[in-house]
């Protein structure tokens, strides 16, 4: 179990959040606080109003609208919890996906298009000649009188001249078409040799783009490959942690139905701290499961008085522009707290046996505890104020839709004083079962000590393991013991002495303060009163720095010891360990981490 504590100063609310894993008890926390954030936010804008004339009335409404939401969320806290659903194991598991996005997958580029072939214009026809003239086309026609006339050899003369005169045109007219067509078939030449020429130099191009586009397509090809073998080992990792925590859920299911008893307060811890109660109520719990009978003990912390909203409405007189609180009358206040307080008792009962499917639990005794300063000493206490046991079978018989808190309370013979508000402590119908919830594993830290160690920069809870090993070493000369506590729940408490000295000893309460200022009166006070609260014979404060003349002052004649820095080295130095303490070197790493 993971538990992450938050708080929210300016609405005052605290909450331990718990979870299976550490990433789901931080995911809860960051929700958690977003959430207090936007109320908070919501409630600065509300103030802001308030000083504003014109949303004065709207100011009000909306101040006691929100108090009567209060109100009633107080009044329905059993049966609201009637209308959820119970806690199944499956709630408990992992149900997230793989938030990481899929690489995606690039497309092969878009070759441009190919230059086409450019057609080769139409070759030059070849001129026809015309026909060689010859003689008989130029050779008139001789009659029978032409010959006896004598002029049959001057038109032959003539004949012959003509034909020579039409060949020598012929053969011009030859000579020039053959050097047009010649001069033609250069141009086509010419043309043709042009456009291969620019065919060539596109298709040179085109083969060059082909190519680059073809090597950055390679290039994206292997970044996806290397960025999709990342990610699917990531997603296999995810799925591999996400199936693991589906199966220890599983087999603590299992173990649960058995009566593990590891298994049921784990199960019961976790029905407990999904149970949604307002802001300011410390949701905080122990349990402890007795395997041979099968009886649950809660210990159960419930709010004090101050949980209760003080203002009854918020009016607005416009003549003044202000508003007036209406306080909540004393009798509400009384009769409102002791309602509560039984429907939180009976709500706990009925999450636990609802959630119990198995019928593992056959009985429930839950022990109610508030922390709260008494009145006549200013003191912290904390005291048990009401008990009640509830064997499954009766219980699952009551309607609890329709009961009166406190009468079936008192039908289960729950024990309680007569009014809750006056918080009498009583004796619990059953105690947890075990020496102290709050005790956890310890481990060595001196032995990794040397000269050069400043205890100032340790970390907190290697300071805290530290003090409590070296005062084992102190108490066990006597055959004392020395346990410490759990940070989340230990209530001012870092480790709890037992000294058998029949004059001396007792129980002894330690608190480390691992400091670089000077400790003052307000740390010595709270130590005082949790050596009241916890009912030790003293208290001892370790702190790395000194102590303010008040601190000192306070101390006088009460059973509390100061150690500063100086004598914790000391102490050290007694059982053969050295270390030191340098607190600006403290002060300069933690400024250093911070930012």
């Amino acid at each position: 179990m993971w538990e992450v504590t938050i708080q929210h100063k300016g609405l005052r609310a605290y909450r331990v959040v718990r979870g299976s894993t550490q990433k789901e008890a931080e995911l809860k926390a960051g929700l958690q606080l977003a959430k207090w954030d936007e109320r908070w936010n919501s409630l600065l804008v509300k103030q802001k109003k308030t000083d504003l004339l014109s949303f004065g009335k709207e100011t009000a409404s909306s101040l006691t609208e929100e108090i009567q939401e209060h109100v009633t969320a107080l009044g329905t806290l059993l049966k609201s919890s009637l209308q959820q659903p119970p806690l199944g194991w499956d709630c408990l598991k992992d149900k997230t996906t793989f938030s990481e996005n899929h690489p995606r997958k690039p497309m092969a580029g878009v070759k441009p298009i190919k230059p086409g072939i450019s057609v080769i214009p139409l070759k030059p026809d070849v001129p026809v000649m015309p026909p060689e003239p010859n003689g008989s086309q130029f050779l008139p026609a001789i009659t029978f009188i032409h010959t006896f006339l004598g002029m049959r050899r001057i038109k032959a003369m003539k004949a012959a001249s003509d034909l020579a005169s039409a060949k020598m045109q012929w053969r011009e007219n030859c000579a020039s078409l053959e050097t047009s067509y010649q001069s033609e078939l250069a141009k086509w030449s010419k043309n043709c040799a042009s456009i291969e020429t620019a065919y060539q130099s596109a298709l040179t191009q085109w083969n060059r783009d082909c190519a680059s586009i073809e090597t950055g397509f390679q290039a994206a090809m292997s970044a996806y490959s290397k960025q999709l073998s990342a990610w699917e080992k990531n997603r296999a990792c995810y799925e591999s942690t996400v199936k693991e925590q589906h199966t220890h859920i599983d087999q603590l299911k299992n173990e649960f139905t058995e009566g593990d008893v590891k298994a049921v307060e784990f199960f019961c811890s976790e029905v407990l701290n999904h149970s949604s109660y307002p802001d300011n109520f410390p949701q905080d719990s122990t349990v402890s499961f007795n395997q041979s009978n099968r009886v649950l003990v809660v210990d159960f912390e419930l709010p004090n008085q101050s949980a209760l909203p003080k203002i009854k409405e918020v009016k607005y007189i416009a003549a003044r522009n202000q508003h007036q609180k209406v306080p909540m009358s004393e009798a509400w206040m009384k009769r409102t707290y002791d309602d509560v307080l039984y429907q939180v008792a009976l709500r706990t009962l009925h999450e636990l046996f609802a959630a119990d499917e198995s019928e593992t639990l056959k009985s429930i005794v839950f022990n109610g505890w508030v922390r709260s300063i008494d009145k006549a000493t200013g003191i912290e206490t904390h005291g048990c104020i009401l008990s009640v046991q509830a064997e499954r079978e009766e219980f699952l018989q009551i309607n609890l839709s329709q009961v009166e808190p406190k009468a079936c309370f008192r039908k289960l013979k729950g024990v309680a004083s007569s009014k809750l508000t006056e918080l009498a402590p009583i004796r619990p119908i059953l105690t947890i079962n075990k020496e102290d919830p709050r005790f956890v594993d310890s481990y060595a830290v001196a032995e990794t000590l040397d000269d050069r160690t400043n205890l100032a920069a340790m970390d907190w809870v290697d300071f805290e393991n530290l003090v409590r090993e070296i005062f084992e070493k102190e108490f066990s000369k006597n055959g004392g013991e020395v346990k410490i506590t759990q940070a989340s729940r230990d209530g001012g408490v870092d480790a709890i002495a037992f000294d058998p000295d029949p004059i001396r000893g007792g129980k002894i309460i330690i608190q480390a303060k691992r400091y670089t200022n000077v400790v003052g009166v307000a740390a010595v006070r709270d130590l005082f009163g949790t050596v009241h609260n916890e009912g030790a014979n003293k208290g001892i404060l370790v702190t790395t720095s000194t102590y303010g003349p008040d601190a000192y002052e306070f101390a006088k004649g009460k059973p509390l010891t100061l150690l500063s820095g100086n004598e914790l080295l000391g102490l050290l130095a007694a059982h053969g360990h050295k270390a030191k303490i340098d607190l600006q070197e403290a002060k300069l790493l933690s400024k250093l981490t911070i930012e």
